[in-house]
């Protein structure tokens, strides 16, 4: 019996990806664990390894295919002893998403038929009206409502509701296929994310698919359409500009700015790297990562999330460091950065910023983080604000280090490296005094890098 291999779930929030690349072709054998495919996600190019042995008897799915379903079949294999060119490619009845029969929870008592209106009388013998007859004949001349609206109300199953939620679809896009057209699981599945039918669209006074952000197109007015080339997004940067989007619009946020001297922290950081066993080279980003979770930990009430139920405090500081890739940039943490050394954090940055850079990184190596750091210093920038990555409760945007005039502890005009970096907080989680505790616990860190081995 032929096997179908399905596109996997290659994180938890994974609905779709990219088939980049067949590492084999029709008429191959393959064994359990062999790397047969390269599938892009958001975030990273990751290998897929066969779960099974056979022959590839067919590939369904091109290589550099967009928008492929999870769990959608990819290809097939014949088991041992079967004619591979005999096997045919699964029909649509055989797919995954077969069509449901509508679930208990879509069963409402508002889902009885409606009742006949009464019939009125139309032989010409009949009396004249009464009152009743009157308000029957006013009733079936009212007109019904659409199709799956009821009272202005849309009408649809509570799991649809949330399905809509999750995928971005606008109900009112959509008709329904359950009783007296009533919205249901498979007619949310089957609709596109930002679904919305083009007289809605034109009806909405800006035009935008989810009635807050206007459509981001080019003016033919503005620029001639032969005057630039449009290369569509990839994945990375689809996902950056939505999160980006929505954590700018929905979280309250504040920056808290101050200057910090480096002197002390470079000498140390020589003085370390001199004593270090070769091949360990600490940068002073290693040492604001170190300095970071420190923080976090002197100050435990900035270590948050916020969520509808509650705040969330984290036991540790699993610190996300922003690393630029081609087509946008990505988040590898560094987990339990305030139990690790130097040159634990030193090494395991260095691995994760390469990965990162070819999109190798696995999705539980880019997302946990509690804390987010992110660095311009190295391109002369010398301050800026971040936004922040949900659903972590900060991010420290750092500067470059540069020479400037101070007036020292003694009142005196002297000349010193300095650095400026900026904490942006989500106000619904840190107060202006929480913010401003945990950049004095950091300074403290930078200023005084000893502190950080106590």
């Amino acid at each position: 019996m032929s096997i179908n291999i399905t596109m996997p779930a290659l994180s938890p929030t994974m609905e779709e990806g990219t088939l980049s690349k067949w590492l084999v072709k029709e008429g191959d054998t393959v064994s359990s664990g062999d790397i047969i495919a390269e599938i892009e996600t958001d975030k990273a190019t990751m290998e897929v390894e066969a779960v099974d042995e056979g022959t590839v008897a067919k590939i369904l799915v091109a290589e550099g295919t967009e928008g492929v379903k999870v769990n959608a079949v990819i290809a097939v294999l014949a088991e041992e002893g079967e004619d591979a060119s005999s096997v045919d490619a699964p029909t649509e009845s055989e797919s995954p998403a077969k069509v449901e029969a509508p679930s208990k929870e879509e069963k409402k008592p508002d889902d009885k038929p409606a009742p006949k209106a009464a019939k009125s009388e139309t032989k010409s013998q009949a009396p004249a009206k009464s009152e009743d007859a009157s308000k029957t004949e006013k009733l079936a001349s009212t007109p019904l409502p659409s199709a799956n609206t009821a009272d202005g109300r849309i009408k649809a199953s509570p799991l649809a509701r949330r399905i809509a939620d999750m995928k971005d679809i606008d109900l009112k896009a959509l008709k329904g296929t359950g009783p007296r057209g009533r919205i249901i699981k498979r007619d949310v599945e089957s609709a596109q994310p930002g679904a919305a039918t083009a007289a809605q669209s034109g009806a909405r006074s800006g035009g935008s698919p989810d009635g807050l952000i206007l459509p981001q197109v080019l003016d033919d007015r503005v620029y001639a359409p032969d005057s630039y080339e449009l290369k569509p997004l990839d994945g990375v940067r689809k996902v950056v500009a939505k999160r980006l989007t929505t954590s700018f619009m929905q979280v309250p946020h504040f920056p808290l700015t101050i200057d910090l001297e480096l002197d002390h922290l470079l000498a140390s950081r020589t003085a370390i790297n001199a004593a270090a066993p070769e091949g360990i080279k600490v940068s002073v980003n290693d040492l604001l990562i170190k300095a970071c979770a420190m923080a976090l930990m002197d100050e435990p009430d900035c270590n948050a999330s916020y969520t509808d139920k509650g705040i969330a405090y984290h036991k540790h500081a699993h610190v996300s460091v922003a690393v630029a890739i081609d087509g946008g940039l990505i988040t590898p943490v560094i987990f339990n950065a305030e139990d690790k050394g130097l040159g634990e954090i030193s090494e395991e940055m260095k691995d994760l910023a390469a990965r990162a850079r070819e999109r190798k990184l696995k999705p539980q190596e880019y997302s946990g983080g509690t804390f987010s750091i992110s660095n311009l210093g190295m391109f002369g920038i010398k301050n800026f604000a971040s936004i922040i990555n949900q659903p972590e409760g900060m991010i420290l945007s750092v500067g470059a280090g540069e020479k400037r005039p101070v007036v020292n502890a003694k009142g005196e005009l002297a000349v010193a490296t300095m650095m400026t970096v900026t904490l942006t907080c989500d106000h619904r989680v840190i107060g202006g005094a929480e913010g401003a505790k945990w950049l004095q616990a950091f300074k403290r860190y930078v200023e005084t890098p000893e502190a950080m081995l106590l």
